[in-house]
């Protein structure tokens, strides 16, 4: 009698019951993979340990230590020049959308190389611009040479490192906001433009108060990704530069990696303390922007 009373009970919850059971395996697998180790990185700020003995506990010594370590500075302030820089790549990445939202011979064409940075691995860029930051070979010695000027050495020099890795960067994340506002472009409304061309609106007009506003979601979105990706940029410095010269390319991500799991750390504890920083540090946007599309819910 139980028995058919929970079958019944399935058979008319069903559609309620689906959604969470084709959820439970990636739910599962995202607090195993992600929600737990962020909690053990948190426990392990804690200690001081090498990965492999004993671990000792010491409190707040880690964070105390990287709070008076010179190297976390510099590598915040590098990603705090990684975030006011790469958000270039949003309206870089508009202007390349409308100018490729074209209906002209060979644009094809055109898209395909505009969107070629970004289906290529971000170790293949880093190589390409290193190959042309070169001071004996690469294309910029090229240019300075035929100026009559003695080439710079962008990635080793304290001065350039830091803004050369960046202008790298924007090379495949202009490419994914264009794709953003590609997509984005192909749903704005005609009758809106033709609205707009009737009430005299025509170019920088017709691009603020026409379409702008119905590429609002493809703009969120770029800003999204463009942040998270300036906070947590790391393979571009693990191979222009590892960090150098001096330690003075590091940002936070690849500071941990090199204090806890390169040849030079195996700091478990150290490292932990400023993954934890970073952590808080991206929360802070993750919450402002969930803040933002609550809004935008609200109002809708």
């Amino acid at each position: 009698m139980q028995t058919k009373h929970s079958n019944g009970w399935l058979r008319a919850n069903r559609q309620k019951i689906a959604p969470w059971v084709f959820l439970a395996p990636a739910m599962l697998f995202f607090t195993v993979y992600v929600i737990a180790p962020i909690f053990q990185s948190m426990w392990y700020s804690f200690y001081a340990w090498d990965g492999i003995g004993e671990k000792e506990w010491i409190g707040w010594g880690n964070y105390i230590e990287l709070f008076d370590d010179d190297r976390f500075y510099v590598s915040l302030k590098n990603n705090v020049i990684w975030l006011l820089l790469y958000m270039l790549a949003v309206p870089a990445g508009l202007f390349v959308a409308l100018f490729l939202n074209q209906n002209v011979w060979g644009m094809r064409f055109y898209k395909s190389m505009f969107f070629f940075p970004f289906v290529i691995s971000q170790v293949v860029v880093g190589l390409i611009f290193t190959w042309f930051y070169n001071p004996n070979f690469g294309i910029v010695a090229v240019v300075w040479e035929f100026f009559g000027a003695t080439p710079p050495s962008i990635l080793g020099d304290e001065r350039f490192v830091t803004y050369g890795i960046i202008f790298a960067g924007l090379w495949p994340q202009v490419a994914y906001c264009m794709i953003l506002y590609l997509t984005g472009l192909n749903n704005v409304s005609t009758d809106q433009i033709e609205a707009g061309r009737l009430d005299g609106a025509r170019g920088w007009r017709m691009l603020r108060y026409v379409i702008l506003p119905q590429l609002w979601p493809a703009t969120f979105l770029a800003i999204v990704v463009t942040v998270i990706g300036a906070l947590r940029s790391f393979d571009m410095i693990a191979i222009m530069t590892q960090g150098g010269p001096y330690g003075s390319s590091n940002v936070l991500s690849y500071f941990m990696f090199e204090q806890a799991l390169s040849e030079y750390g195996f700091r478990m504890g150290y490292g932990s303390s400023i993954s934890v920083i970073l952590f808080l540090i991206m929360m802070v946007f993750i919450c402002y922007f969930l803040w933002v599309m609550y809004q935008e819910d609200r109002r809708g």
